[in-house]
């Protein structure tokens, strides 16, 4: 236990995914009952893959996952887009300019899961498979929580919601995207493409491919990409029906260099559609319940962001559990208010930048904010921006974090 820790504290957490397993990680490393429940009838990730960003690792680290994820994932040092027209650069982000280590992590959903899974199971967390959390009371001064058939599952000091943008505890009214985007996981072919760049080809902002070196799934796995493809949501509903010769033809005259990377897609069942969602619960939290990750933020994932914001609101609840105990709700609001608004609006200004119908924004892209963006100080603005650390993410409390006592934790007119 934690020095000045004040109870052992039974909490169960709905969801098994990236948020939910390392908040069950870190919430049992800190002495805590913790019951994972999880609507698969085995745990396993949804989807192809994505990128860890420095504030994003060091919550790996804390949890004794990262050298795992590391050995699995591909360093990513730059982010690149190019205008397919002009041929202008209209994306250059890198991670560190001076070539220092600082880089963003690239990786599978499945060798990420597969990594804090079993970071989970190692802190002492249960896992209860094939069981969906549909609804929570309070009752008393703890929370009842009921399955899918209305059954009791079980009272809890604190229950987390990590049950993504579906889930059935969440009030959240998020706003549709009207761009999402086909992903597919795909070997990594015989290509000139760099494996430590994420690249990406533009027709404005209505069309855009993009490829993502990932590592491997497995150790002994072959290496793999995230070949994705930008869609209005109208066109995703008919995705199942899509032309899959005529779509590959549209892709390559796009970026003919991508043809390699297409060649095991013969169905439009290996590319899965992928729906974005824009909202923020103001109050993600109420008495001895607490929503984390997509149940309490949704944003496009142009930013990179998606993961890293469910791995630090895991932190922040675990530091918030340190400080209060069974009703960490406020402090874990406060602790993670300022990033999370900073990070959606950044989204809700760069989405329609990549993902839009719009003639004017990409003539605005290419010819003032890139120019602008190559311009100091805005590089090093840029990179801070898609670490995930241009502000300090957990408000209050150092970066990467380190023991915190519960007294510096709380209220400021409470502290001593």
């Amino acid at each position: 236990m934690v020095p000045g820790m004040p109870q052992v504290l039974s909490i169960a957490i709905a969801g098994a995914g990236i948020g939910g397993l390392t908040a069950a990680a870190l919430l049992a490393q800190d002495g805590h009952r913790v019951t994972v429940f999880d609507q698969f009838t085995q745990p396993q990730p949804v989807g192809s893959g994505l990128v860890i960003q420095p504030v994003g690792q060091a919550v790996l680290r804390l949890i004794g996952a990262e050298a795992a994820a590391q050995g699995l994932g591909r360093r990513l040092h730059r982010m690149a887009g190019t205008e397919a027209d002009s041929g202008r650069t209209v994306l250059d982000v890198r991670y560190d300019r001076n070539g220092g280590p600082r880089h963003g992590l690239a990786i599978h959903r499945a060798a990420l899961f597969a990594s804090v899974h079993a970071a989970a199971l190692q802190a002492g967390a249960s896992i209860v498979p094939a069981t969906r959390v549909s609804a929570t009371r309070p009752c008393r001064d703890r929370r009842e929580v009921s399955g899918a058939d209305g059954a009791a599952l079980g009272r809890y000091d604190l229950v987390v919601d990590a049950a993504g943008a579906g889930s059935a505890l969440s009030p959240l009214k998020a706003r549709l995207l009207h761009y999402g985007a086909v992903w597919g996981t795909v070997p990594w072919p015989a290509t000139d493409l760099r494996q430590d760049e994420l690249r990406q080809r533009y027709r404005r902002a209505s069309k855009m491919v993009g490829v993502l070196p990932l590592g491997r799934m497995a150790a002994d796995g072959p290496e793999v990409a995230a070949l994705f493809w930008s869609l209005p949501r109208p066109a995703l509903d008919h995705w199942p029906q899509a032309d899959i010769a005529g779509w590959k033809t549209e892709v390559t005259a796009l970026w003919p260099e991508v043809a390699p990377f297409l060649a095991s897609i013969r169905t439009p069942a290996d590319m899965t559609p992928a729906r974005y969602s824009h909202g923020t619960l103001h109050r993600p939290h109420a008495s001895n319940l607490v929503h984390i990750g997509d149940a309490a933020h949704r944003a496009s994932p142009q930013l990179g962001q998606g993961a890293n914001m469910a791995l630090l609101d895991a932190l922040a609840l675990a530091l918030a559990v340190r400080g209060e105990g069974a009703d960490p709700g406020p402090l874990y609001a406060r602790l993670r208010r300022w990033h999370v608004r900073l990070y959606q609006v950044m989204s809700a200004v760069f989405t329609p930048q990549y993902q839009s119908d719009s003639r004017m924004l990409p003539v605005l892209r290419d010819r003032l904010l890139m120019p602008l963006s190559q311009t100091w100080p805005l590089p090093r603005v840029l990179t801070r921006l898609v670490g995930g650390d241009l502000i300090l993410p957990l408000a209050g409390v150092d970066f990467p974090p380190r023991p915190v006592h519960p007294a510096a934790l709380a209220p400021a007119k409470d502290r001593p």
